[in-house]
């Protein structure tokens, strides 16, 4: 499985907004002059994101995005799913219940499903608020005298 950049800048677009929650709305071109990313394509990828469960929109002067929900609602998992589709690392497991004619039979099925239940549960398992903490740790533990 590779994430693609599409994955990795919606992630850090999420983090951004996250970061920034109290900032009121953000505009997409102050996330990219943050992130290093380009502003169209954010403009990209803000379209599979922009759900009311996910996001706020405000249009306008003063306009752009936030977060609809705090940083412990969103999983790495779900904002992943949304830009990559199914994180299943062969095909047969990217739609339930399996209907791959040879998984009565398949003798490496259970290694697939290991590895996706391992995969899942990890990026599951970690919120943008971990992120941010993880962050304010490494800031806070990196101190010249």
């Amino acid at each position: 499985m590779k994430i693609s950049t599409k994955g990795r800048y919606a992630l850090r677009l999420m983090l951004d907004l996250a970061e920034h929650q109290n900032d009121g709305f953000i505009a997409l071109k102050d996330i990219a002059e943050r992130q290093g990313i380009s502003k169209k394509y954010l403009e990209q990828i803000i379209p599979m994101l922009n759900t009311p469960e996910l996001l706020r929109t405000n249009r306008g002067f003063q306009g752009g995005y936030q977060l609809a929900q705090s940083p412990e609602k969103y999983t790495v998992g779900m904002i992943l799913r949304l830009t990559e589709g199914s994180l299943a690392p062969v095909a047969c497991l990217a739609q339930e219940p399996n209907i791959c004619e040879r998984s009565d039979s398949c003798t490496t099925l259970y290694v697939w499903e290991g590895l996706y239940k391992v995969i899942t549960d990890y990026l599951d398992g970690i919120t943008l608020q971990d992120i941010l903490d993880k962050e304010r740790e490494n800031y806070a533990n990196n101190y010249v005298i």
